[in-house]
């Protein structure tokens, strides 16, 4: 069964991240330079909370924030959802579904060491069903 490491080994366990006294206007920046939906909100080594555009638009824009005044602290998803580089895909899968949350920080004994998104999932997925489709194809019509 594939695990987080199977996800981490391809795309790299970079992590993009903002202090919880940063900006949203600073966080959001960094969003849209990085190209992401999402930042792991760090208090010194600390994971904090989660960042994300829908945090944006429900805890800033929604309600009339100032974006340059408002702290990330004040508007980040906490608690956050955790998962380890053992964990199955399904099992953060079913996490993500129930918590209706799209970003997984990845921890080990030395702190946060990757992020799992719905994203990845969904093209781990469409990567093993494409090999499945192949393989059927070659053993339906013989072709190697």
């Amino acid at each position: 069964m594939p695990t987080v490491q199977t996800v981490l080994a391809k795309k790299g366990g970079q992590v993009v991240s903002a202090g919880v006294d940063d900006s949203v206007l600073r966080a959001a920046a960094l969003m849209n330079d990085r190209g992401i939906g999402g930042l792991v909100v760090l208090d010194g080594d600390r994971v904090a909370g989660i960042f994300t555009e829908r945090d944006i638009l429900r805890r800033v824009v929604a309600v009339g924030r100032d974006p340059a005044k408002t702290q990330v602290r004040e508007v980040m998803t906490s608690p956050v959802a955790f998962c380890r580089r053992e964990t199955t895909l399904a099992e953060c899968r079913y996490v993500m579904t129930e918590r209706r949350i799209r970003h997984l920080p990845v921890v080990d004994e030395h702190g946060v060491c990757g992020i799992v998104t719905i994203g990845d999932l969904m093209a781990h997925e469409a990567t093993e069903h494409q090999a499945t489709i192949q393989y059927l194809h070659e053993y339906i019509f013989g072709v190697r």
